[in-house]
């Protein structure tokens, strides 16, 4: 009998700890506290794998979150936005923190990590799912973007003509759990040895000073 409770309370140990695994690291990661302070931005310029370890690397940005959003379909899946069955595009929403790094910031790390003059392309991907989009919740960030590009095009950055959409934001819908942190959880998928980590490191060449220091 002492033996069968020894197992069961093992077993109990081992079931809870599996089933909280792939919340550990955003509780740990963010505190009641610092939430209430942080902002959140929203923007997609190809798979959100790529994007959101892109994100995840810059300073202030505490979480980013992959999903679908610039589409009309209530409640979208990875399967119907992949097929480009919909009209949502992978997203991803930035959490981050305006006393470390400001929107303007958030906005050249997104034009600085993608090519904004690819229509529905970014890298191997292909459909309007991929699309280069630059999302506002005010008339301010609006005019914080359209700045950026105005910007770009009088120095002549880019050779043909950026065609980031620049649109409201209206909803975002969080991906399957499955797609949060995948650059990190699966390292040799190879996809993301071939596209996801190069795009990574390209990034970090280009902007060192942005980095978190475990990323520099």
């Amino acid at each position: 009998m002492e033996r069968l409770i020894k197992w069961v309370i093992l077993l109990f140990i081992i079931t809870g700890s599996f089933s909280c695994s792939g919340q550990i690291e955003k509780k740990d990661r963010t505190t009641s506290s610092t939430q209430s302070k942080l902002k959140k931005a929203y923007f997609a310029s190809g798979c959100f794998w790529c994007v959101e370890a892109i994100f995840e690397s810059v300073k202030g940005v505490d979480e980013v979150i992959s999903g679908y959003s610039g589409g009309t379909e209530p409640n979208p899946t990875y399967k119907q936005v992949s097929s480009g069955k919909t009209s949502h595009a992978e997203a991803v929403e930035v959490h981050y923190d305006p006393k470390i790094i400001s929107f303007e910031t958030l906005v050249k790390v997104f034009f600085g990590s993608h090519d904004p003059t690819t229509k529905n392309q970014q890298g191997p991907d292909y459909g309007p799912q991929y699309r280069s989009i630059a999302f506002y919740q005010n008339d301010n960030e609006k005019k914080i973007i359209e700045k950026y590009i105005s910007d770009l095009e009088s120095k002549k950055i880019y050779k043909q003509k950026i065609v980031t959409q620049v649109i409201p934001f209206m909803k975002f819908w969080p991906a399957e759990e499955y797609h949060q942190n995948f650059e990190k959880r699966n390292p040799t998928n190879p996809y993301v040895k071939n596209v996801s980590i190069p795009r990574l490191q390209r990034f970090q060449r280009k902007y060192p000073e942005l980095l978190k220091k475990k990323h520099s």
